[in-house]
């Protein structure tokens, strides 16, 4: 099969010699998957990203991307695009408009042409009234949807978000999870997306990597592994309320089954008190 990522034993030593490791489950994402990469901070979810993006080079293990290795990644350099979790490390644009249009100017875009991928991908990303405004003064969300405009004006095949709803108020998060799935079913693209809070998990993924210190240790939906309170104890993670309810219901004879929004568990919850209601009378 051939894979938009593929990921086997990625070992990297960085200049202050510290090394990280993740063996375990090979990392794969299909062409047109969306895939959440969870874990605690430490765990090596950005080294992860990084050598995806290619800004790293492993010292072994294998990494491909997009059908290439990392010494050959300027050749889908256009095919992919990065958010890092500090946008303003990748903003360097004067404007918005001028930072947006930085990526189609370096890979030869010019004129109408130019003004109209940019003008467009700032009105898909809601910051068009932003355009002429220095990127320095904005706030952290509109920085966000800079970044993000950046690495999708150029309609990439990839796109790599390392903690993307983090520091967001909850209507920039969907806001911005919106985009993304509208960029995915539209257009295909792939999405590779790093989380260290359960809450930034969106239930439309199609697969969740949960990475502790050392290794990848689960891969599964995103109701598989909000419903493992276990496994997500064990990798350091905060289990999500609605999970441990459950389970100490489930403990104390009461199965609700395992419900990941409020609203499931207000059905689950109904249903279980008028079964007892009918059994005691």
């Amino acid at each position: 099969m051939d894979y938009a990522v593929y990921v086997k034993c990625l070992k990297h030593r960085y200049p202050d010699r510290t090394e990280v490791s993740l063996c375990g489950l090979d990392f794969a994402v299909e062409m047109g998957e969306k895939v959440v990469v969870l874990g605690p901070n430490g765990s090596g979810k950005t080294t992860l990203l990084l050598h995806v993006a290619g800004l790293l080079r492993p010292v072994e293990g294998e990494v491909r991307v997009l059908g290439v290795e990392p010494a050959r990644f300027s050749e889908i350099r256009r095919r992919v695009g990065v958010v890092l979790q500090r946008p303003e490390e990748q903003i360097i644009g004067p404007t918005v408009w001028d930072d947006v249009a930085f990526a189609p100017r370096n890979h030869g875009v010019k004129g109408a042409e130019l003004e109209a991928v940019v003008d467009s991908i700032l009105e898909e990303t809601g910051i068009a009234h932003l355009r002429k405004k220095v990127p320095h003064y904005l706030s952290g969300g509109e920085k966000k949807k800079v970044a993000l405009a950046g690495a999708m004006v150029l309609r990439p095949d990839l796109l790599i978000l390392d903690e993307p709803f983090e520091g967001l108020d909850h209507r920039s998060r969907l806001e911005i999870a919106d985009l993304l799935e509208r960029s995915n079913s539209k257009l295909g693209t792939t999405l590779v997306i790093t989380a260290h809070d359960v809450r930034g998990v969106p239930l439309t993924a199609d697969a969740v990597y949960i990475i502790a210190e050392g290794g990848i240790l689960f891969r599964g939906t995103p109701r598989e592994v909000l419903a493992r309170c276990d496994l997500l104890g064990d990798a350091g993670l905060e289990p999500p309320m609605l999970s441990e309810l459950a389970l100490e219901l489930r403990r104390a004879g009461i199965d609700i089954g395992a419900p990941v929004t409020v609203a499931e568990a207000r059905d689950a919850l109904v249903r279980a008190f008028r079964r007892g209601a009918a059994a005691g009378g």
